[in-house]
């Protein structure tokens, strides 16, 4: 490895390990003994394939247009999933980096149907193993296209996001996923479109944003 690549693959790590971070932050305030509940982190991926799909459109006896950047929050959706899988069975190590680093977004999704099909295949090996596999998640990556540094991206985002809905009552069912008629991914997205603040002041900046936001919405 020449030494740009070992300085590109060493900040791969570094997002792998703030997201890592962020997710444990997460899990715990969902409950703090996560990592022994037993949840089915498989049952919630290949769920959210199935939401994935709907955004993307596969009904062929009416008009649909790919929601591309819901679509893209599905998939990191999953990514929250997988890496609490990855966390709990201690089988997040390098070879998760190498596999995804790589990655790159080149426009729009080339062939629609092998992106389909790539998606049901991480389902399917999802359900076949009850677990989580970077394999399968790598290649429908790669079939949207997305990058790596979109995902860490959107984590970021997302994991804000997951984060005010538990400060907001998600758990106990009192917090409002639609505001003015929208869901909240979708003011997440326009959010972020509009913060322009350094990397580090990103996340506050967001949960800021959200919270004026959802007040307003009551």
């Amino acid at each position: 490895m020449t030494a740009t690549k070992a300085t590109d693959f060493n900040a791969a790590k570094l997002k792998m390990q703030t997201m890592a971070t962020m997710q444990v932050a997460h899990n715990a305030q969902v409950h703090a003994e996560w990592r022994t509940q037993g949840y089915a982190y498989y049952r919630a991926i290949w769920v959210e394939c199935a939401e994935m799909l709907d955004h993307f459109g596969w009904k062929w006896w009416k008009q649909q247009t790919p929601d591309l950047d819901q679509v893209k929050l599905e998939l990191v959706d999953i990514w929250h999933f997988a890496l609490s899988e990855l966390l709990r069975a201690e089988r997040l190590d390098d070879t998760v980096v190498e596999a995804l680093w790589g990655l790159e977004s080149s426009g729009d999704c080339a062939d629609p149907e092998a992106f389909r099909v790539t998606l049901e295949a991480l389902a399917a090996d999802t359900l076949a193993n009850r677990s989580f596999n970077v394999e399968p998640f790598v290649t429908t990556m790669a079939a949207l296209p997305m990058s790596y540094d979109e995902l860490f991206t959107l984590y970021i985002g997302k994991n804000v996001l997951n984060h005010f809905r538990q400060d907001h009552g998600y758990k106990d069912g009192t917090y409002r996923k639609t505001w003015s008629g929208r869901e909240d991914n979708e003011h997440l997205i326009e959010l972020m479109g509009a913060i322009d603040v350094a990397p580090d002041k990103f996340a506050d900046a967001l949960q800021a944003a959200l919270t004026e936001r959802y007040a307003d919405t009551e």
